[in-house]
């Protein structure tokens, strides 16, 4: 039987062929993350080192949620929510992190965030803060993307989909402050030292949330702030639509 010759040339080219083949799988692989695939060690490591680093980072959130009598507390506590929720309840109750003692109804919700506001500047050991509705829901990668850009922040970062109040009635307490949407605005603790618990105003009841705006615009200065729009499409108020799934947060009529 006679050897087969292949020329020179020839095996030239078939290494070149092979060369470029290979170039492709390697660079196609990585690109996708295939590798993964072949090393599931190094993939579960990654995997394990972004959680961990994930949970430290969490650790420094607080949730403000403010509750009534109506909120379905086991459905935010069956959410990732549930670990960093600081309830903020009329009386004292078991899970309750915050307790104003005074019945919730449209004319006390301003006392109510000034009793919370209080109760943030004891909260050293967190540099972030969502105050959240009780009809609202908030992406989980979406408030880490967040804290790791602002994590260190040297201003106060007040983060919102923020308007101006039109109170002429509080001219020089309320008017034209700037604050944001009571369904989630997120802040980090530089904003809560400098908030103006003591700050006064008349023709009570107001709008809670600009409230909270005139207690920022008195203690740190709108100018001192960085003023952050949120992404609404990460943040889901009275319902979430996602694929193939609907879900009504809003509150129940007949209760």
């Amino acid at each position: 039987m006679s050897a087969i010759s292949i020329s020179r040339p020839r095996i030239v080219v078939l290494l070149i062929v092979a060369g470029i083949v290979l170039t492709s799988f390697i660079l196609t692989s990585d690109h996708h993350g295939y590798w993964g695939a072949f090393d599931e060690t190094m993939g579960n490591s990654r995997l394990t080192q972004k959680s961990a680093a994930d949970d430290l980072l969490l650790e420094r959130l607080a949730i403000i949620f403010p509750i009534n009598k109506n909120t379905d507390m086991q459905f935010y506590r069956n959410t990732w929510l549930r670990e960093y929720l600081y309830p903020v309840c009329d009386w004292s109750e078991p899970g309750c992190k915050i307790v104003c003692n005074k019945e919730s109804t449209y004319h006390t919700l301003d006392e109510k965030t000034f009793c919370f506001s209080k109760e943030m500047k004891h909260f050293k050991d967190k540099e972030f803060f969502i105050k959240l509705d009780d009809d609202s829901f908030v992406d989980r990668d979406y408030v880490l993307e967040l804290m790791r850009t602002y994590k260190g922040w040297k201003k106060p970062v007040y983060i919102s989909d923020h308007t101006r109040f039109n109170d002429p009635a509080n001219k020089d307490t309320l008017h034209l402050v700037r604050y944001g949407n009571g369904k989630f605005y997120m802040f980090n603790y530089n904003l809560v030292k400098c908030l103006d618990t003591a700050f006064t105003y008349e023709h009570r009841p107001r709008n809670e949330d600009a409230v909270f705006g005139g207690m920022v615009r008195s203690g740190c200065g709108e100018n001192n702030v960085e003023f952050v729009q949120e992404n609404d499409d990460k943040i889901w108020h009275k319902e979430y639509k996602s694929k193939n799934k609907y879900i009504d947060l809003a509150f129940i009529k007949n209760h």
